[in-house]
């Protein structure tokens, strides 16, 4: 069985650890590989690569680093096909959906491609006299990725391509459970011209992510995954002094207003409901139906969630793939079924679905349940699985309401004809990312990405401007250069313009 090994200073490393994972296909159920499970002696391994890198890459021209920018570019998007099918075999979703996966992580490599524009400081001319000042902003140092399972190579594409552009050295910590897209992206970095020790792969569990949050030679750690874990994560390394992004968990809502397209939203939301089996943060999680579209909205829905197309990933006329592993598939249709006896009625059940010839996969069909309660597990719980949970609400008051009570507040729509609901909702809703009439508003690579409330730690969001800004500081200079024949005028006073 392969042996998956990190990626330290430009070659493969078992490290010191004995200890390995599995990794499964979630389709057939069967494990496939193993990955080595790092140690401390391992991250410092990687972090003591990345450190000796930093000192050269940091001191890099902007047109270098511009030029390994574009070629990274050029071949993730020539290798699109090749990396989908590793997501796919892996992490378990179709390969349409992980093509566009990456396709989503290069639109931030070609915003990376445009730094030396984002990178560009201001100067003020005699601002006293005979005195300029200006400012421009440098790299951090030794940047940390910690990645999840479910979009194995686009959430580190939100990190790393914008780290390294702006002259930093990266150590990536991607989830054990598929870990292969991250060995195949390094590999693409250094064909790109990328030096050795500038992106490295460490992969590992806790004693991995531990071991980055205490070294003291990592500058800044970014992070996406559950809520309780983004809370530890800022914590731990906080209290070490470094900069922290950390993407916690989701409960995103869609409400639906009566005046609103019934068809055109039923498609969306069971699109972004079961789309990568709901193994998404921005996925739609849970439906607000407002007054009257209830009941007609529910039946379209359950029509739509019937229709979809279950099946291994690489099968082109599956539209859904399996949950990533037995523990995943076990925990939802726990939730179905308390769901169920906790008095919400499930409209279109998706426990012990079976797909011929992959009898062992992880599967779970899409599952709709309506009449749910805010204080039902199902509701409360992220489930993060092929389930749609439908809450009744009067108005748009209620559901801006039911919202805004929820602790999360990353992702949010709302399906309407109406300009004035749109905008007293856009305007009313705690939430950090807002779509009118767009199921899934994750904003383009040039903005960027982040929620509110327990769905962010940290005051910067992921990639685009504030991206740019996690990953560097600012240097301010004063600068006077007088005449050698000029008096000397220094005061004992503070110093102010003249």
């Amino acid at each position: 069985m392969a042996t998956i090994e990190h990626w330290i200073g430009g070659q493969y490393r078992s490290g010191s650890s004995n200890r390995r994972g599995p990794v499964y296909n979630p389709a057939t159920g069967e494990q496939q590989h193993e990955v080595v499970l790092g140690s401390i002696a391992d991250v410092d391994d990687a972090v003591a690569a990345a450190k000796t890198a930093f000192e050269e890459w940091s001191q890099a021209s902007l047109s270098r680093r511009t030029k390994v920018m574009f070629a990274f570019r050029e071949l993730v998007n020539a290798r699109t096909k090749e990396l989908a099918e590793i997501i796919s075999d892996e992490h378990g979703k179709v390969i349409s959906d992980a093509a566009g996966e990456v396709q989503r992580g290069l639109e931030v490599v070609e915003f990376a491609c445009g730094i030396p524009q984002l990178l560009k400081g201001d100067y003020s001319d005699q601002a006293s006299t005979g005195v300029d000042v200006f400012s421009f902003r440098e790299p951090l140092g030794v940047c940390a990725g910690i990645t999840p399972f479910n979009f194995p190579a686009m959430v580190p594409m939100w990190m790393h391509p914008v780290a390294i552009a702006c002259g930093n050295t990266f150590v990536l910590k991607p989830s054990e459970r598929d870990p292969s897209a991250s060995n195949y992206v390094a590999g693409l970095w250094r064909e790109a011209g990328l030096p050795d020790g500038v992106f490295n792969v460490v992969h590992g569990d806790k004693e991995a992510v531990d071991a980055l949050l205490a070294h003291p030679d990592v500058a800044a750690v970014s992070f996406v995954g559950s809520t309780p874990i983004a809370r530890y994560i800022h914590d731990m390394a906080s209290k070490t002094g470094k900069r922290v992004q950390a993407l916690g968990g989701a409960k995103n809502h869609a409400i639906v207003l009566p005046d609103a397209d019934l068809d055109f939203a039923a498609g969306h939301l069971t699109a972004a409901a079961f789309g990568s089996a709901g193994e998404r943060c921005m996925a739609i999680s849970a439906a607000v139906a407002v007054g009257s579209a209830g009941d007609a909205l529910m039946d379209l829905v359950s029509r739509k969630a019937s229709d979809v197309v279950v099946g291994p990933g690489r099968d082109p006329r599956s539209e859904m793939g399996p949950v990533v592993t037995a523990a995943a598939k076990q925990r939802i249709e726990s939730l179905i079924g308390t769901g169920e006896q906790q008095g919400a009625k499930v409209l279109v059940d998706g426990r012990g679905l079976r797909v011929p010839g992959h009898e062992n996969g992880f599967w779970v069909g899409p599952t709709v349940i309506d009449q749910v309660q805010p204080a039902m597990d199902v509701y409360t719980e992220e489930i993060f699985g092929p389930v749609l949970s439908v809450v009744r609400a009067d108005d748009v008051d209620s559901a801006i309401n039911l919202i805004n009570s929820n602790p999360y507040g990353n992702g949010t729509a709302i399906f309407t004809s109406s300009g004035e609901a749109a905008r007293t909702f856009q305007r009313g809703v705690h939430v950090g990312m807002i779509g009118i009439n767009v199921p899934i508003p994750v904003p383009m690579a040039y903005y960027s990405f982040g929620g509110w409330k327990d769905s962010l730690f940290g005051d910067r969001h992921i990639h685009g401007p504030e991206g740019v800004s996690f990953y560097t500081r600012a240097k301010v200079v004063t600068s006077r250069w007088p005449h050698v024949t000029s008096p000397a005028d220094a005061s004992l006073h503070f110093p102010t313009a003249s």
